[in-house]
């Protein structure tokens, strides 16, 4: 129990990159050029879906709204940590820091659990080829995507709730946003049930559908390698390729953030994890799907009128 002194806090500051002091211009140019290169990317694959009726399947229907989300999280973060970087005001009241947490664990949950239902997707396209467009009927996708987002914001209503109920000793964010650990930090009272609730959410928002991904891909994998034709296994590994990669990214960094010891990094190691899960995870989206996958890169040759890929 936390014991020392405190007069209602009614905001934060943030601490930010203090340690990286003589290069915060420099970090502001390069994550100004990453958030950038994030919007305009993820702009494109959401536009490129749209318009193209090549792409008018659930696979990419999943993808156009993950997109979405991507877009709006690293809008939750980045635009007041570049601010932050230049000199702004690194304040922020208790009523704002509880909303971010809000929308950040919102966002980042349901891209999580979102990132599950595209995994179920090729599960079915692959596995029950026959029976796809009947199990994947565009009333279960439409189901299936308000789902996630309603037990995404849930759970983070859940946190941000708890968390912001305890009084707090210090204003001080070793952080430049209000994550979860941080903030628990400021306490002035036991957070004992609030560590047990971030397991549990974790567990929810993670390990669950990082297991259900595990299993989905086994049988994936071994329906592919049953496959007679070296041509047809290497179109459906193709299919899943994209994927794939997001997942084992976006799952490892949201792992290590959430289900590593209080302890074990420094606050420049956390503050490293936590620049990766804000500012580069978010970029994988467009940067992966327009490199790996050859429909979405078709797309977009038609879309600039040029011919597109055998």
């Amino acid at each position: 129990m936390k014991t020392k002194n405190h007069s209602e806090v009614s905001e934060f500051f943030f601490q930010g990159f203090s340690s990286f002091q003589e290069h915060q211009i420099i970090l502001f140019v390069v994550f100004l050029a990453l958030y950038i290169l994030t919007l305009t990317g993820n702009v494109i694959i959401v536009t490129i879906i749209r318009i193209d009726h090549h792409l008018h399947i659930p696979m990419y229907l999943f993808l156009s709204i993950l997109s979405t989300s991507e877009t709006f999280y690293s809008l939750v973060i980045i635009p007041r940590m570049l601010s932050s970087l230049v000199g702004f005001s690194q304040s922020i009241s208790l009523v704002g820091c509880a909303t971010q947490m809000f929308f950040f664990l919102g966002f980042a949950i349901t891209n999580c659990l979102l990132l599950a239902v595209m995994g179920y997707d090729r599960y079915v396209a692959i596995c029950n080829p026959l029976r796809y467009s009947v199990i994947m009927n565009w009333r279960v996708c439409a189901l299936m995507a308000s789902s996630v987002g309603i037990a995404g914001f849930s759970l983070s209503l859940v946190q941000a709730v708890t968390i912001f109920q305890l009084p707090f000793c210090d204003p001080l964010i070793e952080h430049f946003f209000c994550d979860v650990r941080p903030i628990l930090d400021l306490a002035c009272a036991n957070t004992f049930i609030n560590d047990i609730l971030t397991l549990v959410i974790s567990l929810l928002a993670i390990s669950a559908p990082a297991t259900f991904l595990f299993i989905s891909y086994i049988f994936i994998i071994s329906t592919i390698l049953r496959i007679a034709s070296a041509e047809g296994r290497q179109k459906a590994f193709a299919t899943c390729a994209s994927h794939l990669t997001v997942v084992i990214i976006h799952y490892g960094c949201a792992s290590i953030a959430y289900f590593k010891p209080k302890s074990e990094n420094t606050k420049d190691q956390d503050q490293l994890i936590s620049v990766t899960y804000t500012v580069i995870t978010p970029l994988l989206n467009p940067v992966v799907y327009s490199l790996r996958n050859k429909e979405v890169k078709n797309a977009l040759r038609r879309a600039l009128g040029r011919k597109p890929l055998s």
